[in-house]
């Protein structure tokens, strides 16, 4: 199983983006991705996950209203769509299957 990130940027207090993760190496569509965060100095904490199958989400208590998590089945791809972006947002951003991880995409909310 291999998951890339992408669509990590630069942004304003305030601002969206879109996080993108293309996952390869599944045979069948019945599993689920998550999304993590780890800022500097704090510990890794999940944001959201979703069940590809069936597209069942969950969200952490602080995203909810605000992130939305998405999937592409014909494209193999899980979406974050982050919305009003606070810095506090600002941490790497990682997919994660079970024990397999990305390589993290960057993003910072600038105040």
């Amino acid at each position: 199983v291999e998951l890339v990130e992408s669509g990590g940027g630069l942004v304003q207090y305030g601002g969206s983006l879109r996080l993108s993760c293309t996952v390869s190496g599944f045979t069948s569509d019945d599993y689920a991705v998550g999304w993590f965060r780890e800022a500097p100095g704090k510990g890794r904490e999940g944001v959201s996950c979703i069940s590809v199958i069936d597209g069942k989400t969950y969200y952490a208590e602080a995203m909810k209203g605000r992130f939305t998590i998405s999937r592409d089945g014909a494209k193999n791809t899980v979406y974050l769509q982050m919305n009003n972006l606070k810095p506090g947002d600002t941490a790497v951003y990682y997919c994660n299957h079970k024990t397999a991880w990305g390589q993290g995409t960057q993003v910072t909310v600038s105040s």
